[in-house]
């Protein structure tokens, strides 16, 4: 008698494959509604972040001209050809600037710098999905 018991005892601790199945289908459950709101709360924070730093860029235009002059600054601005150079010339009015303007944006974002900065209009933002109006 004895040694049915403690063959019993023996089988009696862990968990059972029906317990183990429950447990992984419920955390399945779990990750499968959580995923789809983390991806689209990343989304949300890198569109966020886009027009922060495009803000950023329209605040960097108006340091410029007040720094440099309005007649200065226009004679520069229209020099700088590309993107990349026109954020060069306002990165120094930039906190936190990265070296390049494909760096300053979250990936698959990019601005379109108005063809004159006397005239302070914003700049354009384009995410991967169309324009950004912000």
């Amino acid at each position: 008698m004895h040694t049915s018991s403690s063959k019993s005892h023996l089988f009696s601790r862990g968990f059972s494959l029906v317990e183990m199945m429950a447990c992984v289908s419920i955390i399945g459950i779990i990750a499968f509604m959580a995923i789809p709101s983390v991806t689209r709360m990343r989304g949300d924070s890198e569109r966020n972040l886009a027009i922060a730093r495009a803000e950023s860029l329209n605040l960097a235009q108006a340091s410029y001209i007040q720094v440099r002059g309005r007649t200065q600054a226009a004679l520069e601005w229209v020099a700088a050809s590309t993107p990349d150079s026109k954020y060069l010339l306002l990165r120094n009015y930039l906190s936190f600037a990265e070296p390049t303007l494909s760096l300053y944006l979250p990936s698959g974002y990019t601005v379109a710098f108005p063809p004159t900065i006397t005239s302070m209009t914003k700049v354009s933002l384009t995410s991967p999905t169309g324009v950004i109006n912000y």
